[in-house]
């Protein structure tokens, strides 16, 4: 009997029109272009501005790009994964209302949280669905208002987020040596302290307090987040690389999570990579959390061609961490 994979047959993206750029940032609170570009490598980020929508509208708005590029019948989706820290409400899930517009009729569909490792976890999962021979079409969706959880009265945090949503169709196959080789996911539980946000959940609810003290948005502490981010993405995509005898020879692109350029180049000199064969958008979009790597995906799909051999890694609040060996099926 053949061995089924998952495979990656196609992806849809969407941005918000508004850009939001250094110089409008320096505005708001004291910081500049020079001092943002050198810390974190970012020039602009996408808001959604408009009043009423929120993370499922540009989840939506990515799934039916991947729905019209792809031709799927959207009937033959069997399930839908939203991956998200920014959902619409508190419940029901946002994959649900994406469901409920999108209109497809067979397909269960539910929220995984793991952050800015969001991506991965949830693509890592629809492949094991399909290798278990139960499911053939699943749908992730990585997507988040980052703009929703981010003071702009903080200069440590408010450059560095943005808006953002991305989709791929993930179909099962019986070809070989194609699609999800090999993953390596890990949570360490010891970030707590360091990235959360300190009100809004059943330990400290919502209240005039909460409010009165900012309590609702992104609360991080770069130094300690940054070098953990270095440490695990280059380890995991040291290891992943390592039991799959991948190198900079024979790999043909990283795809890291974009939260910060030192990282990403961190991350391209453990494994000796040149940085035109790591895929950056970073300094257009921030960090969109669980959308950055499938945008990046859909931004270079157009240099992508079947069977190159690519390591996709993240970092996230958790800490959530991990790497994936893919080789791409288009």
């Amino acid at each position: 009997m053949s061995k089924i994979n998952a495979i990656i047959t196609g992806v849809g993206g969407y941005v918000p029109d508004y850009i939001l750029t250094n110089e409008e940032l320096s505005r708001m609170v004291d910081t500049n272009d020079e001092w943002i570009m050198t810390r974190v490598g970012i020039k602009e980020r996408r808001i959604l501005t408009e009043e009423g929508l929120g993370t499922s509208y540009m989840a939506r708005k990515a799934a039916k790009q991947l729905i019209q590029k792809t031709g799927v019948d959207p009937d033959s989706i069997e399930a839908l994964i939203v991956t998200t820290s920014t959902a619409d409400y508190k419940y029901p899930s946002t994959a649900s209302i994406v469901l409920g517009k999108l209109g497809l009729k067979n397909a269960h569909a539910f929220d995984l949280w793991a952050a800015c490792s969001g991506f991965l976890y949830a693509f890592d999962m629809a492949a094991s669905m399909i290798q278990s021979g139960r499911y053939k079409k699943i749908m992730v969706i990585g997507a988040d208002k980052m703009s929703s959880v981010t003071d702009y009265k903080d200069r440590q945090t408010c450059p560095l987020f943005g808006d953002g949503a991305a989709a791929v169709l993930v179909e099962a196959t019986e070809e070989e040596n194609i699609g999800m080789m090999d993953s390596y996911l890990r949570t360490d539980g010891k970030g707590l302290p360091f990235l959360h946000m300190k009100a809004g959940g059943s330990v400290c609810p919502p209240s005039h307090f909460t409010v009165d003290h900012r309590l609702h948005y992104t609360y991080q502490e770069g130094r300690t987040v940054f070098r953990y981010a270095v440490t695990n993405m280059s380890d995991d995509c040291a290891l992943i690389a390592e039991r799959n005898g991948l190198n900079k020879d024979n790999i043909d692109w990283v795809v890291p999570h974009q939260a910060n350029m030192r990282i990403i180049e961190a991350v391209a000199k453990r494994l000796e990579m040149p940085m035109e064969k790591v895929m950056v958008n970073i300094e257009r979009y921030g960090n969109t959390s669980a959308a950055t790597i499938p945008l990046a995906l859909w931004e270079y799909e157009s240099q992508l061609k079947k069977g190159d051999n690519m390591i996709l890694t993240a970092f996230g609040a958790g800490f959530t961490h991990g790497a994936m060996y893919l080789k791409w099926a288009y």
